[in-house]
């Protein structure tokens, strides 16, 4: 099998990745807008430190839930493969009744406890108390956006990643817009500083939600798939959502929370460390979020394979995808390595913050080279429902390596800073190993979604 990309599997993926690296990258886009606008407040040091620890906060719940977008997209693609259209529409039914219970208690649970959380992983007051504003304004939209999830993961299932393209940019949109008016008060709205930030990422969110209940009306997809029509609410359609979501919340929550520890534990080593960090990871965006559009078009094709019973075909997307992935991870590891002033001076003007991101960048740059095809060899593996393998992957690569490793030569050894993101190629490299390994054994071939 050639190195470079097959033409003829090329172009399927590429039609159904593009809009949804589309969809990512606009979420990349405002991401680093939200951190630019940020990092453009008096004391941005402390401004920035309290994003960096509010986003992975935020990021920690909601990811835990949008699994059942993961969930939905598995399940569904699965059915379309099998050519049972109105079951697909039923999985959506069930999966947005999920979305509802689970988003409403904990935008509540989020809006009421944010400091308490928050102080456990930060050692500045200043930093906490900022924090917990973003995370509080940001829980108002944590059900809009369980809500959207749900009707995302059933796009997904059906090829039509260029719903989720329009959702994300109608949601990124709004949250821009409201960010320049809400975090600096323009146009005579309040300034509301970081927690603008969070007010304005909710709005974004119910946006985003309107614009998929409005498409779902649409009669070419009402009347194929008759999601509002039968409603057939009950365990048979909600047990496979669940048994699929829940591995993958773990995994999501452990990801998110080991990078909240890592940006704790940058902390240790001092605020502007901490602020660093934080830049360098918003930086990382550019490489990460196209990546996972690649992986949800390896999760649609290779699922949508499996359903029609032809697993080699199966097999052949998941590494004609890979290949993708990686010439893209190539070229921005490039980027990284030979420009990261350029980048990073996106996203602040703090000379201070930059000189110290600067070699944190570019070693970040050499290690998401590798990252790009992990991340889609695992997507594969989740779409064939070998769920529990890519979870454990997770714990024990992010966990027993990337932390220890991170504190114990940024603290412990006294390396500082660089030996604290040293842990991040020695992860990226265990876990992206072990994920071809598995995946080219084939085991995943016969398992039941």
């Amino acid at each position: 099998m050639s190195i470079l990309p097959n033409k003829k599997y090329a172009n399927r993926i590429l039609k159904i990745a593009s809009p949804a690296i589309a969809g990512m990258s606009s979420q990349m886009v405002v991401s680093i807008v939200d951190t630019a606008m940020v990092g453009r407040l008096q004391n941005s040091e402390v401004a920035l430190a309290a994003m960096g620890l509010g986003v992975l906060a935020t990021w920690t719940l909601s990811s835990f839930f949008s699994s059942l977008g993961n969930g939905t997209h598995i399940v569904v693609a699965r059915r379309y493969g099998q050519g049972k259209l109105s079951e697909a529409g039923i999985v959506l039914n069930n999966s947005l009744l999920l979305s509802f219970l689970v988003g409403s208690l904990f935008g509540v649970l989020g809006f009421s406890y944010a400091y308490e959380a928050i102080d456990f992983f930060s050692s500045d007051s200043a930093v906490t108390v900022l924090a917990a504003d973003y995370i509080k304004y940001r829980s108002f939209g944590l059900p809009f956006f369980l809500l959207a999830v749900s009707y995302r993961g059933f796009f997904y299932g059906i090829g039509h990643t260029n719903m989720f393209m329009f959702s994300a940019l109608i949601t990124y949109v709004f949250n821009i817009v409201f960010n320049y008016l809400l975090i600096f008060g323009n146009l005579g709205f309040p300034q509301m500083g970081i927690a603008g930030a969070g007010l304005a990422a909710s709005i974004g969110m119910f946006a985003g939600f309107l614009f998929f209940v409005a498409v779902t009306f649409f009669p070419e997809y009402r009347r194929k798939y008759r999601y509002y029509d039968i409603l057939a609410i009950g365990r048979k359609y909600l047990e496979p959502i669940i048994r699929i979501s829940l591995p993958v919340s773990l995994q999501n929550i452990l990801i998110l929370f080991g990078f909240l520890v890592f940006v704790a534990i940058t902390g240790v080593i001092g605020t502007l460390e901490q602020a660093s960090t934080q830049v360098v990871i918003t930086s990382l965006y550019l490489s990460f979020m196209p990546c996972f559009g690649f992986g949800i078009a390896t999760q649609t094709l290779v699922g949508n394979s499996l359903g029609n019973n032809n697993p080699n075909e199966a097999y052949r997307y998941g590494v004609e995808t890979a290949k993708l992935g990686t010439i893209f991870t190539v070229a921005v590891g490039a980027l990284f390595v030979t420009l990261p002033e350029l980048v990073l001076a996106v996203i602040t003007n703090n000379d201070t913050v930059i000189s110290v991101a600067r070699p944190l960048l570019q070693l970040a740059g050499i290690a998401q080279i590798a990252y790009g095809s992990g991340i889609i060899i695992a997507n594969a593996l989740q779409a064939a429902g070998d769920i529990l393998y890519v979870m454990y992957l997770e714990i024990v690569t992010h966990w027993i390596i990337f932390l220890p490793v991170s504190y114990i030569l940024g603290v412990t050894l006294g390396f500082g800073i660089v030996g604290a993101w040293v842990g991040l190629p020695i992860y990226i490299l265990f876990y992206t190993a072990l994920a071809w390994r598995k995946f080219r054994s084939g085991s995943w071939k016969t398992i039941t979604v």
